[in-house]
């Protein structure tokens, strides 16, 4: 008995030295992280969300979609929150509206015309994107409409007026990127399921590396006119590995002209 204790014990000794060494040996992520020569995180490549965040940002049951002759195609697959807490802190007047927003989606969901999707719903729509990076400057371009944002580093001017990507202005804490963006209008969602904000919407987003292949994506919510706090969602983000990967073309407006002016169209004459 006490032999067979004894040999377990140095078996379980050997196991952990042997893991000891498997964890001194593997190289950290900072070690395999390609660098720029300033020394920064390259974080340049193209990225991609995988999740259902773009469908509902709260955790959602599989269900059908609106467009009954789709099918199995047009139904909404299930999905994990992302949000940290699960549920999105709305006033309760929001809370209404994010109701009628999801009750009326397939007329007024933004993405439905095209629109530029803002931050951050452009970072997890189902599309890849693209980051370039300079010492002074970070190009990110988004498959979906060709929408980009251009990152200023350390210092600009404030932002000139709302608009759909907003203005961004980053800094590096450590590997980090850290990215607070302003002057969103008022006109984006958050995702499908109706969940909105208003022109006094406030991003704070974090890209920090997990190694070469992966990014932790987080960004806080801020907008007093809609939430009773700010809140934050989180995710990773996974490199395209494809030989020559690249962003393809979705022009999407192509895609809904009728939908946008039809109405427009001049009738015949009778």
């Amino acid at each position: 008995m006490h032999h067979d204790r004894r040999a377990s014990l140095a078996a379980a000794a050997v196991f952990a030295a042997l893991q000891l060494g498997t964890l001194a040996a593997a190289p950290s992520h900072a070690a395999e992280m390609a660098r720029t020569p300033d020394g920064k995180a390259d974080l340049s490549g193209i990225w991609q969300a995988i999740n259902t965040a773009n469908w509902d940002l709260e955790e959602h049951a599989a269900r059908a979609g609106l467009v009954v002759a789709l099918g199995a195609e047009g139904a909404v697959p299930a999905g994990q929150s992302v949000v940290e807490g699960g549920e999105i802190p709305y006033l309760p007047e929001a809370a209404a509206k994010r109701k009628a927003n999801f009750d009326n989606r397939l007329a007024a969901d933004p993405e439905i015309k095209c629109y530029l999707p803002g931050v951050p719903r452009a970072t997890y729509m189902p599309f890849p994107f693209q980051i370039i990076q300079t010492p002074g400057q970070i190009l990110i371009a988004y498959e979906f409409a060709g929408a980009v944002r251009t990152v200023y580093i350390d210092k600009a001017a404030p932002a000139p007026a709302d608009s759909w990507m907003g203005h961004s202005v980053g800094h590096w804490e450590g590997d980090t990127l850290v990215v607070d963006v302003t002057g969103l209008n008022g006109d984006t969602w958050l995702d499908r399921a109706g969940n909105f904000h208003s022109d006094e919407l406030h991003v704070v987003e974090r890209y920090s590396p997990l190694g070469p292949g992966a990014l932790r994506y987080e960004a806080v919510i801020e907008d007093p006119k809609v939430f009773s706090r700010p809140w934050k969602i989180t995710m990773p983000l996974y490199r395209r590995l494809e030989p020559n990967a690249q962003l393809m073309e979705f022009r999407c407006v192509e895609f809904v002209e009728e939908l946008m002016y039809g109405h427009l169209r001049k009738q015949t004459a009778k």
